[in-house]
């Protein structure tokens, strides 16, 4: 029985079942017992974790569009990824910028990790500023690429229509606004 404590209170999980195994993500169906002895179901997204890049260039900050389904929508925000088995988060992060965006950097800070959704998903981002940045010769961005004044990109932020969270996040953070 494997068991949980934060803060005095303890749960220990009687019962896990893995529902579903895709490629990126499972789904488990965890029976857990409470401190005051009653059961409950927990489902997880068992996720292996990911990256975020706040690459900034010439004080702009490079952005990406793609299409998510899970939104039913184009968005716009920072480079990211999920790792690979046996990959570090530094080693993502570096393969993640030059696949979306084709540039590479010579300069990188981690800002902070985080859960998303830590209600039913194990998934942890990890975010980095990367600067310094050059053009990979020879290598063509996956995406297409904006570059943005950080002001327009908290407008955006602000108004709405950017409503990725890691982008959020990030952006705030070089921003000194968190």
């Amino acid at each position: 029985m494997k068991k949980h404590q934060m803060n005095g209170d303890e749960t220990a999980t009687i019962e896990s079942m893995q529902l579903y195994k895709g490629k990126i993500v499972q789904l488990r169906l965890d029976t857990v017992s409470l401190p005051d002895g009653r059961t409950k179901v927990r489902e997880t997204l068992v996720h292996p974790g990911a990256v975020a890049i706040v690459p900034v260039m010439n004080e702009k900050i490079l952005l990406v569009e793609q299409y998510r389904a899970a939104v039913g929508r184009r968005t716009l925000e920072i480079p990211a990824g999920t790792l690979e088995e046996g990959e570090s988060p530094e080693e993502c992060a570096r393969r993640e910028l030059i696949e979306e965006t084709g540039f590479q950097a010579s300069k990188w800070d981690k800002l902070t990790t985080y859960y998303p959704s830590p209600g039913y998903s194990s998934e942890i981002i990890q975010i980095f500023k990367a600067e310094g940045l050059e053009k990979v010769p020879d290598v063509r961005a996956e995406l297409p690429v904006y570059s943005m004044e950080l002001k327009d990109v908290q407008v955006r932020i602000t108004t709405g229509e950017i409503k990725d969270g890691k982008t959020i996040i990030g952006v705030l953070l070089i921003a000194g606004k968190v």
